[in-house]
């Protein structure tokens, strides 16, 4: 290494970047000085979670009833108490895993936050300290053993004392934060434990700042802070810029001699044979050298069946492949079964004593990204995914957050994620705005076989480029990706949302400069494609969403280069050319507002201000708030609501002054448009790949684009998607020289066929009748009706000995249609209104 690069981003370590001034201001300023101690240990980032893992590790749960104190610190970051809170700041209880806010609503000092403008209550806790406090007494420990103090998720600037000894710290509320306290552990007595958590809002605004760096208004002081980026207010969940331990919080014992880092992944998947390649590595930790005194055991099985077993030396870091005849692969929804596999590592000693065990479930698969870096007229690229050799057609969704309030994931998820199979999903992407999902998600998607793209938690900003920053997220991603890596439903890595096109937001550049090239960004560029090489290289990576190649920058750096897109734009008519005309591939965001129910709006809303207008369209506050406004003087968000009324005139040529017909209204508009957008992409299977709609749910009270709210009320559109997402779907086309093409659409590796039937809704007449023929994974034309000369609904009815009888209906009409019309058509097709 030479001397020059010794504190470059590739070479850094934990003990190095202590070094660096910025980060010994950074660390003075967050915990004082007391951290500048020699001997305080930083904690270890690593997980060994993994798909339903099971290990011989002992674990004791550290949750349940703690003790928070809290108080303001108007000096914040700078005169922060350190050691021991002030005695006048009152105590309460506090659950872990928790948030302080449900803490200080569950003492009666917070109204709770969901109704009205009650959200604002959590603006006045942004310069709050919180200490945590508890005592607990744990087993005897073998003295061979290592004891790991770990906080699956602590928020966020945290500091740690066990029996009064200083432990570590912590800076980032999304990975774990493990602490060795093998030597603080007291056996069989009472130890206490002490969490201190600065507040973040004020150490972020003392950040220093960059020319390269950009956010939203409100979102500045969350450039260098490893929080949800969310948090602090985004377009569809309110600013609460909570604390606390919100996942799990335990001891774990490690055996003497154990194994780490786990991996498994498929070599090769032959399907015409029906063979596949699996391959394993691990490291032995504890072990001193490779001299054969451990054996390891690796052992694969299916169905109570034994597909693999070998018995060889375990080295303290090997890699081994099985070889797999009459394997049964895993596949995505609808083109085949999600087959899992058991996969287990026996480290054994030399007389056959078990030392250490791993067990995990796997699949067997391989995921390529089929992409070029620019679409033009002369090279019309690509941009899609092949799952074992197939090229796969994905109609799915986003995961954005499914609380504010974090630790409440947990209870959503079994409400939340039936949906997704319930609409045929076969990709979800889980957005960059948000924390990492549970393992528990991933365990589901792998199950449901459901194919998950992954950001990497960074959105819509341009972020730090320092060493210490790019140091925390290289820790980020090297917690991040063992634990997630193992999971088949994993398909793609992605640096981020929308930093890319941040860096063309921002513009920063004066008058005639040139624009900011995105391939300078260290993060998506460098950073995390290096940790992706070492952890888990044979799985795709994107830089960001939508990526701004080299190719699209030196072209014009226009999203009409971009084979993967985001399509918001207007957000008028839905069949306007903005949507129609790009060339993408694919897009994995388009969405359309859609106002929630009645009985939504009677919880989320104050009772005087359920009715949203005051005056000719002119919102109240409490919808403005829920627009989503993230502080009440706040102007960015002022005419979101608007889009329903844009979007409701586009469509029914006027807005309904009743509340439930609004509702209705805005419900249909949003119901027709992602219908249209999925079926107008399914149509176009072959350079059309894939769509991912947004979103499925709200995280939040709040007026937005998501088909289910936080009540878990569907709107209609949930149901408009049912009926278009279909493995097998008949479609009618938009018309084309006068004329409609009807074409059938097969998702799945089976030949259909099957017959429909179309015919106007209300009439008697049959405007086509036909048999239609679908080969595996391919598209057919069924025929083609002539446009009408006036606006009808047609009903479109088939079979198919694979899917049953299904139906759909289209629209032949003209821009617009009024809404009594809609209704008397949609009621006569059995559509519920």
């Amino acid at each position: 290494m030479d001397s020059s690069d010794a504190d470059s981003p590739r070479h850094l370590t934990r003990r190095s970047i202590l070094k660096l001034p910025w980060l010994c201001w950074f660390t003075s300023l967050f915990f004082g000085d007391s951290l500048a101690e020699a001997s305080l240990p930083a904690a270890s980032t690593g997980s060994s979670a993994a798909p339903v893992l099971l290990s011989s590790r002992r674990t004791m749960s550290l949750n349940g009833t703690w003790n928070l104190t809290y108080g303001p610190c108007p000096g914040a970051p700078h005169d922060l108490p350190q050691k021991s809170p002030p005695a006048s700041w009152p105590t309460i209880p506090a659950t872990v895993p928790g948030n302080v806010e449900l803490d200080l609503i569950a003492a009666g000092r917070l109204e709770p936050l969901e109704k009205g403008n009650r959200v604002y209550q959590a603006l006045d806790l942004e310069s709050y300290q919180w200490w945590f406090h508890r005592t607990f007494q744990a087993a005897s420990s073998n003295p061979s053993e290592k004891v790991d103090l770990i906080f699956d998720g602590l928020d966020c600037l945290g500091t740690v004392w066990l029996n009064g000894t200083l432990v570590g710290r912590a800076v980032n509320m999304l990975i774990p934060q493990r602490f060795d306290v093998t030597s603080l552990l007291l056996s069989d007595q009472p130890n206490e434990l002490l969490v201190r958590i600065d507040p973040a809002v004020p150490a972020g605004l003392a950040t220093p700042r960059s020319d390269w760096e950009h956010a939203a208004p409100g979102r500045w002081e969350s450039l260098h802070i490893r929080k949800a980026p969310h948090m602090y207010g985004w377009d569809i969940m309110p600013r609460i810029i909570s604390a606390g331990m919100w996942r799990d919080v335990g001891l774990e014992w490690s055996p003497p001699v154990s194994l780490s880092n786990v991996y498994w992944y498929t070599r090769t998947a032959d399907v015409g044979h029906n063979r596949a390649v699996v391959s394993v590595s691990w490291e032995t930790v504890g072990s001193t050298a490779d001299n054969g005194d451990y054996r390891l055991e690796i052992m694969l099985r299916r169905n109570g069946r034994t597909a693999f077993r070998a018995e060889i030396a375990a080295l303290q870091i090997g890699q081994y492949d099985c070889a797999l005849d009459h394997v049964d692969l895993w596949w995505p929804r609808g083109y085949g079964e999600p087959a899992l596999y058991e996969g287990t590592l026996t480290l054994l000693s030399h007389d056959g004593a078990i030392l250490d065990w791993h067990n995990t479930r796997l699949g067997v698969r391989t995921v390529e990204l089929d992409r070029s870096d620019i679409v033009t007229p002369e090279n019309p690229g690509n941009f899609g995914f092949v799952v074992n050799g197939v090229p796969i057609f994905v109609k799915g969704t986003n995961w954005s957050a499914l609380d504010a309030l974090h630790s409440r994931d947990v209870q959503h998820l079994d409400r939340v994620f039936p949906m997704l199979v319930e609409l045929n999903c076969n990709m979800v992407r889980c957005w960059g705005g948000n924390v990492y999902a549970e393992d528990r998600f991933f365990n589901l998607c792998d199950e449901s076989g459901i194919l998950v793209w992954q950001d990497f938690a960074m959105a819509s900003a341009a972020y730090p480029q320092d060493a210490a920053f790019l140091d925390m997220i290289r820790l980020e991603a090297e917690a991040i990706i063992p634990r997630l890596r193992n999971h088949p439903s994993l398909a793609l890595w992605c640096g981020n949302n929308e930093c890319d096109d941040a860096l063309v937001w921002a513009r920063t550049n004066p008058k005639g400069a040139p624009p900011v090239d995105p391939s300078h960004d260290h993060i998506s560029r460098e950073v995390l494609p290096a940790a992706l090489r070492r952890l888990d290289p044979n799985r795709p990576y994107l830089p960001s969403s939508p990526y701004h190649s080299p190719a699209v920058f030196a072209a014009g750096n226009e999203a009409r280069l971009m084979p993967e897109v985001h399509l918001w734009g207007p957000r008028g008519y839905f069949k306007a050319p903005f949507y129609t005309d790009t060339p993408a591939h694919f897009v994995s965001e388009i969405g359309y507002h859609g106002c929630p129910s009645m009985s939504s709006l009677v919880r989320m809303f104050d009772p005087e201000f359920v009715r949203p207008w005051v005056e000719d369209h002119e919102w109240n506050d409490q919808w403005l708030t829920k627009s989503v406004r993230f502080r009440p003087d706040s102007k960015s968000t002022l005419r979101r609501n608007d889009l329903m009324i844009k979007q409701i005139t586009s469509f029914f040529g006027s807005v309904p002054s009743d509340l439930d017909e609004f509702i209705l209204a805005s419900q249909i508009c949003q119901a027709e448009a992602i219908k249209f957008f999925i079926e107008f992409w399914r149509q176009q299977k072959g350079p059309r790949r894939g769509i991912l709609w947004w979103n499925l749910r709200d995280g939040w009270p709040i007026i937005s684009d998501g088909l289910v709210d936080f009540y878990n009320m569907k709107k209609l559109a949930f149901h408009y998607i049912q009926r278009a997402q279909r493995d097998v779907q008949v479609i009618c086309c938009e018309t084309v020289q006068g004329q409609h093409a009807i074409v059938a659409v097969n998702d799945t590796l089976r030949p259909v066929q099957g017959r429909v039937e179309v015919r106007p809704v209300g009439g008697t007449a049959k405007l086509l009748e036909t048999s239609f023929d679908v080969q595996p994974n391919g598209k057919s034309n069924v025929g083609a009706l002539p446009h009408p000369t006036q606006g009808e609904m047609w009903q479109l009815d088939w079979s198919t000995t694979a899917t049953g009888s299904c139906t759909s209906h289209y629209l032949a009409t003209s821009r617009t249609v009024s809404l009594a019309q809609y209704k008397l058509w949609a009621r006569a097709t059995g559509l519920d209104l």
